[in-house]
């Protein structure tokens, strides 16, 4: 006996269902043919067991002919039957009477009996209510899902069938799949939606009124009751990133053993365990077999798996869940989804809770930058009107010189009071909790100039390198960054190299005279540079430039670039 797949084709035999015949014929299967005018005797074994049927031209008015042969649609993965309009069963399928629940020999055949009456009175969904009405009335296709009991679930297609030049159905053959497996893994992340939002669902009020460990009491305890009741967890470790010390603390374990709960891990991803590995990298980790994977470290006693997510916050790690198994490969990438999920809900839960620890420091910082981006623009607005008056007083009137001198002292201290507002209010406790800018210690204390005629760029200096530690001062245009430079001192200015007041080759010049070795980062647009500005600024020595828009990282690279010590002469020490 041949192992190719058997095929029934039945067409209508005009020329186009002959070149789709030809396309199947040349295929590595076995084909049967049929038309409606009937099935070739050399083709056609009524005996034989067929893998599938092809349905050339019009599907609903052939499969009348299609039925009448058992063998090819009684193995089926999925239930068949054909219903009257009275909604009877008059044919169906091995897998149909399976789903019925009539599996013993003995069993009461549901032909004859009502769909709804061979299901034991199912309950509809949705999406359609009336899919049977639906399909005879419209005579097109209708889908909805059936309960059956609390745990089944049924995906019934009724399809309408014509009988031959028939203006109106007379059959519905129904097409019934088991989905019971799909809506539970909609059911179970429902229940995990709906246990994240538990997590962290308390009032304002109520978290005013507690303390720190009281909330994370409460926080524990709901851990545990929903990883066992959704996600069917009873082994588990939570453990806290403090990212002061980098250390993994202890917030909650079940079953671990007492080494394991009082074992120092740091958020390293090597010699600190599978929890000291995600941490660090922020990848969960699924370990199919303890004995033989490296980077496992006894947890729970007979742990023969275990699985491991990190608690995200944003692109933060907050900590890590660890569940273990003393079955070996416990745990499928799908229970790794399902606790994802949790996690991300947990980790949301976490932050919550906490929040009003931070929540006086966050509201002193972000009105300090508010401050400070408010602010940056009039006291600028003084400054360049400072230079304007020194450049008309100096060597003129002593006094009037002095009193500027003055007024930008006492305005720069404005400016630096405004930047220690958060530092004088934010509580000690809290301050080292907070999130850290990187440290950049070239950009601490410098004073930048930023010229340009963009409000919106000179706005981002003042609130992206005040974060630095630098003391940004703006100019509105060429010939006030000259006045600026002319006045004041600087470490670095940003320059851009499209002034509209201004030729460039002149302002660089300029600068020069001023001040020959004042670093100047160019900035410009990408574009076609017809005048070559930029080759020429390069020859005369202008190397670092910038293209808009860019990104705050290369802006920082640039500005140490241009801040760092000259290169020394080759073959001089």
């Amino acid at each position: 006996m041949s192992n190719r797949p058997r095929l029934l084709v039945l067409g209508s035999g005009n020329d186009a269902d002959r070149s789709l015949l030809e396309l199947i014929q040349s295929l590595e299967c076995i084909v049967c043919t049929a038309t409606d005018e009937g099935w070739p005797s050399d083709s056609f074994d009524a005996g034989q067991e067929y893998s599938g049927a092809v349905v050339l031209g019009e599907p609903a008015r052939r499969l009348p002919a299609l039925l009448a042969f058992e063998n090819v649609l009684k193995h089926l993965p999925e239930g068949v039957a054909v219903l009257d309009s009275s909604l009877l069963v008059r044919w169906c399928n091995n897998r149909f009477y399976e789903l019925t629940g009539r599996t013993e020999p003995d069993s009461v055949s549901p032909v004859g009996l009502s769909f709804h009456d061979a299901f034991g009175s199912p309950q509809i969904v949705g999406p359609d209510f009336s899919p049977f009405h639906t399909a005879l009335g419209a005579g097109s296709p209708a889908r909805t899902t059936y309960r059956v009991g609390d745990k089944t679930y049924l995906d019934v297609l009724a399809a309408p069938v014509y009988a031959d030049r028939a203006e109106y159905p007379s059959l519905l053959v129904v097409t019934v799949r088991d989905i019971s497996a799909e809506q539970q893994q909609v059911e179970k992340l429902k229940a995990i939606h709906q246990a994240g939002e538990d997590l962290g669902d308390l009032a304002p009020e109520d978290l005013a009124s507690m303390k720190i460990d009281d909330r994370k009491e409460l926080l524990k305890q709901k851990i545990v009751q929903h990883t066992r009741n959704v996600l069917n967890f009873e082994t588990i470790e939570v453990r806290l990133l403090n990212e002061r010390t980098n250390r993994l603390e202890p917030l909650l374990n079940v079953g671990m053993t007492s080494e394991a709960a009082a074992r120092e891990l740091n958020a390293e991803p090597q010699g600190n365990g599978v929890t000291g590995f995600v941490a660090a990298t922020g990848k969960s980790y699924l370990c199919r077999d303890t004995s033989s994977d490296q980077l496992y470290l006894r947890g729970a006693v007979g742990a023969c798996s275990s699985l491991t997510v990190p608690l995200m916050h944003h692109d933060r790690v907050l900590g890590t869940f660890n569940v273990e198994s003393t079955k070996p490969n416990a745990f499928s990438e799908q229970d790794q989804q399902f606790l994802e999920l949790f996690c991300r809900d947990l980790a949301v839960a976490l932050n919550t809770l906490e929040l009003l620890v931070f929540e006086r420091a966050t509201t002193v910082n972000e009105s300090s930058a508010l401050l400070l981006r408010d602010a940056a623009k009039p006291v600028d607005e003084i400054l360049n009107d400072i230079a304007w008056l020194q450049t008309k007083y100096v060597g003129f009137d002593p006094e009037a010189a002095g009193r500027l001198q003055r007024m930008l002292k006492q305005t720069r201290t404005i400016r630096q009071l405004l930047h220690g507002v958060g530092e004088k209010v934010v509580p000690r406790a809290v301050a080292p909790a907070l999130p850290q800018v990187p440290s950049r210690p070239k950009l601490k204390h410098k004073r930048v100039l930023v010229a340009d005629g963009d409000e919106s760029v000179r706005q981002a200096a003042h609130e992206l390198l005040a974060r630095y530690g630098c003391d940004v001062e703006t100019a509105h245009n060429g010939e006030e960054a000259l006045l600026m430079i002319r006045t004041f001192h600087y470490d670095v200015v940003l320059f851009d190299a499209e002034m509209t007041d201004m030729h460039l080759i002149e302002a660089l010049t300029q600068i020069r005279n001023i001040h020959p070795h004042l670093p100047v980062v160019l900035m410009k647009g990408f574009g076609y540079d017809g005048a070559h500005r930029m080759v020429k600024a390069r020859q005369m020595g202008f190397k670092l430039a910038l293209y808009k828009p860019f990104r705050l990282d290369l802006l920082l690279a640039e500005l140490e670039k241009a801040l760092a010590p000259p290169e020394e002469p080759t073959g001089q020490k």
